[in-house]
């Protein structure tokens, strides 16, 4: 019983210790230039966006690429075998941190990259993904920025925009956490607000058409969500929309830009940046466990005035005034 007990405690102690030199800040010699591995899910220009401010972030905490910092980037052109295989390189190369753009490929390094810090660039919600054990103490080894919309902020301007409106469609795709999730979020939000909602799931870009065109005609306005299976197919839900003149509110400016009416949108460019610091940190010596999720709490208005015209929807001159002043217009 005696060597039970003993080995019982020599178990623990080893787990312990595993578990305590996982969780270990990194410590780079001055010598060494560190290798930081960047995946992105397809290219899209939110995600393109996030990636050049991740790169301008480590510049200006100092890492100049090509000098004193080596980035190996890949881009999995929405494919999950390509995830796989490139998380694997990673892990191959022994890359001192990885970035994951998009909560896939976060989703990805995070079961194949071990015993290294792990970064988020730009994830919904990171809770909800399985990536960390709370948004203020992450564990994990994991850490990063959260792009989770002001949608508060969003209903607000859809009711300003469309004050008769009497139902407002949701449309995500079923197997993207971070989508999901924010279905649920807004739903609550909208229910608060005595707005009705109907929610329309995909699966992947072939159902958009057939569930958009059924969507539009029990509709009055679309609410897209960050959900870049749906921003890649951007087009098509719009053309659809664009049928029955119905309008498209999505989260992100860019795709306001492709043919959405009007968002209060996070600057996809400066999550990069923030998460390009965030790397940086930890690079220095910072604890990825330890350091909370930012997010940025307000968006900046974005309207597109030619699509108002296309739908025959008046923009109040307030929020024209105001995207001039603090945000912008696609005419």
């Amino acid at each position: 019983m005696k060597r039970l007990y003993s080995a019982i405690i020599l178990l623990c102690l080893i787990l312990a210790f595993g578990y305590y030199k996982e969780q270990q800040p990194m410590k780079i010699s001055r010598d060494h230039i560190p290798e930081v591995g960047i995946l992105q899910l397809t290219e899209h220009p939110a995600l393109d966006a996030i990636h050049h401010g991740i790169i301008q972030g480590l510049k200006e905490s100092g890492f100049q690429p090509g000098k004193n910092i080596k980035i190996d980037f890949q881009n999995a052109e929405n494919d999950q075998s390509n995830l796989k295989t490139m998380s694997t390189k990673f892990a191959n190369e022994n890359v001192d941190l990885s970035i994951g753009i998009a909560t896939p490929s976060a989703q990805v390094l995070a079961n194949t990259v071990k015993n290294r810090p792990l970064v988020l660039g730009a994830i919904t919600d990171p809770k909800s993904a399985g990536l960390v054990d709370s948004n203020q103490k992450p564990g994990r080894n994991t850490t990063g920025v959260s792009d989770l919309p002001p949608m508060k902020q969003q209903i607000d301007l859809i009711k300003q925009i469309m004050p008769h409106m009497k139902t407002l469609g949701i449309i995500y795709t079923s197997s993207d956490d971070s989508a999901t999730s924010q279905y649920q979020r807004f739903t609550q939000l909208c229910k608060q607000e005595g707005i009705r909602v109907k929610g329309y799931s995909i699966a992947n870009t072939n159902d958009l058409n057939q569930v958009a065109t059924q969507m539009v005609q029990n509709v009055n306005a679309v609410y897209v969500p960050n959900d870049n299976t749906v921003a890649s197919a951007i087009q098509t839900l719009v053309a659809v929309a664009n049928k029955r003149n119905v309008p498209i509110f999505p989260t992100a400016s860019n795709v306001v830009k492709n043919g959405g009416l009007a968002t209060y949108g996070l600057n996809q460019f400066k999550l990069g940046v923030e998460t390009g610091k965030v790397t940086a940190q930890i690079l220095k010596g910072k604890n990825a466990s330890n350091m909370p999720i930012q997010t940025l709490n307000r968006g900046d208005l974005a309207i597109n005035l030619n699509q108002a015209k296309k739908l025959g929807i008046n923009i109040p001159q307030s929020l024209i005034q105001k995207a001039e002043r603090q945000g912008v217009i696609y005419k």
